[in-house]
């Protein structure tokens, strides 16, 4: 992946096209740290088998392919400059015969994670199902094992959807129009038949395997549309042959989903809201998506704090790992998803059927999320102490309990002496472990005997 350019450009080309981005701009209130509206709008559900997506927040992204031979990043055959010939050598050395699909699943619920998107084709044009569109595919290797059709077995055994990534752009098919755009070679190579036409019947015709050959499937995320070609009967024949996948916005058309990456837009990281589903994603690795044998990896805090971010704000979140060329998950990233784990089983009732609450306070380093008569306190943002005002609300809650270790926490409705000026108390958080877990993300469930809606008393 790594695309910030791309998505620049995606994004311009979709809203040439009227394709929204979902992202919801603070209002005037939000610029100037005043409160907004509890009652903001939400993104739509689907109202039909798409809606499981709302319910399965988390999810565990996987990049795999030839790739993880040479160990260095998805994109290697591009970023190297290596010559398809030479890089399609890889093939007869792809073995992996330590791969176990119940092993990924084991530690995706360690995680908490509830479904799982694998790359079925990366840019690298390298198939991990039994294709008859081409022979760059699993079965023509030593392992000679739909790796795919493993990894559906296992997952429809047990009840975790099943999503799936493919690359519009390809490196390797004779009819991909390479021409040195963004995320392309520089341009046809020897044998090469450039034709768009011809590479979308491929294209449609591997769609059609994956959509009718492995059961029910519940997503499909398209990825690297450089022609920016629009196409709508494409995801329409997806939805036709699995109504219940949801398809993001990388493909043909705007698709059910938006889908923020990394960081590189800041716009999605820090708006109020969505106004339309997303899925952000993010890797553990810092430099590639896939195995990278000496990776640098994010911090605990820097992984928890964003997906706190995005699901405390109503999206979903795909945390992605790249697996060895054994098929094993680096011993690194599976400890990183088990520590994320820990802290994500603590704190799921306040991410998972909530609505986002962050309008009843005008503090900006937390997040708010609400369900009936309690409120869940994120201190998603680096704390500067150990206590937390959420003005305007001036009513004590009836318990207030940490999630994270089931602590209570002390609190107090008073004046401080910042708020000297107005003269009025506000309900203040005490005695949090900002040091203790400063690696992680505070979660303070309050519990109100009154509607949350009523939790600013006139003076």
């Amino acid at each position: 992946m790594e695309r910030r350019e791309f998505i620049r450009l995606l994004t311009g080309g979709a809203l040439a096209a009227g394709w929204g981005t979902g992202v919801r701009a603070a209002s005037t209130s939000d610029s100037t740290h005043g409160p907004r509206s509890s009652a903001s709008a939400r993104p739509r559900r689907f109202g039909d088998g798409r809606d499981w997506f709302f319910d399965r927040r988390f999810g565990l992204f996987v990049h795999w392919g030839l790739y993880a031979i040479p160990a260095w990043h998805e994109q290697h055959q591009w970023r190297a400059r290596v010559p398809r010939a030479e890089y399609v050598k890889l093939a007869e050395q792809w073995n992996p015969r330590q791969f176990d699909p119940d092993r990924w699943l084991d530690l995706m619920h360690d995680a908490g994670m509830k479904y799982v998107c694998v790359t079925t084709k990366h840019h690298d044009g390298f198939c991990l199902w039994d294709t008859r569109q081409t022979s760059f595919n699993t079965m023509n290797t030593p392992y000679k094992r739909d790796i795919l059709q493993m990894l559906a077995d296992a997952c429809h055994k047990r009840d975790v959807p099943l999503c799936l990534y493919y690359s519009i752009a390809d490196w390797n098919h004779p009819n991909y129009p390479n021409q040195g755009r963004h995320h392309e070679l520089g341009g046809p190579e020897p044998g090469d038949r450039p034709d768009w036409d011809k590479y979308l019947e491929f294209l449609k015709a591997q769609v059609h395997e994956l959509c009718t050959n492995y059961g029910e499937i519940h997503g499909f995320w398209w990825d690297m549309n450089v022609p920016k070609h629009v196409d709508p009967s494409i995801n329409a024949m997806i939805r036709r042959l699995q109504p219940k996948a949801v398809i993001n916005n990388r493909g043909f058309d705007e698709g059910d989903f938006g889908t923020p990456e990394r960081d590189f837009d800041s716009g999605a990281a820090e708006a109020a809201g969505f106004d339309r589903p997303t899925e952000a994603c993010q890797s553990v690795g810092m430099e590639s998506w896939g195995y990278r044998k000496d990776e640098d990896y994010y911090t605990d805090r820097h992984l928890i704090r964003s997906l706190d971010r995005y699901l405390a704000r109503d999206a979903n979140y795909l945390l992605n790992v790249g697996p060895t060329a054994e098929g094993l998950i680096p011993g690194e990233a599976a400890a990183i998803l088990r520590r994320i784990g820990g802290w994500y089983h603590a704190t799921e009732e306040s991410l998972v059927n909530v609505e986002p609450a962050s309008g009843l306070t005008s503090n900006r380093n937390v997040l708010l999320t609400r369900r009936d008569r309690t409120l869940y306190v994120h201190c998603n943002k680096d704390p500067m102490g150990d206590g937390v005002k959420l003005k305007p609300i001036n009513v004590a809650p009836k318990s207030a309990v940490l999630l994270n270790d089931r602590r209570r926490v002390k609190f107090v409705v008073d004046m401080a002496p910042s708020d000297h000026a107005e003269q009025k108390a506000y309900l203040r958080l005490q005695g949090l472990p900002t040091n203790e877990m400063a690696n992680s993300v505070l979660v303070v469930k309050l519990e109100f005997d009154r509607s949350l809606d009523d939790l600013v008393v006139p003076d």
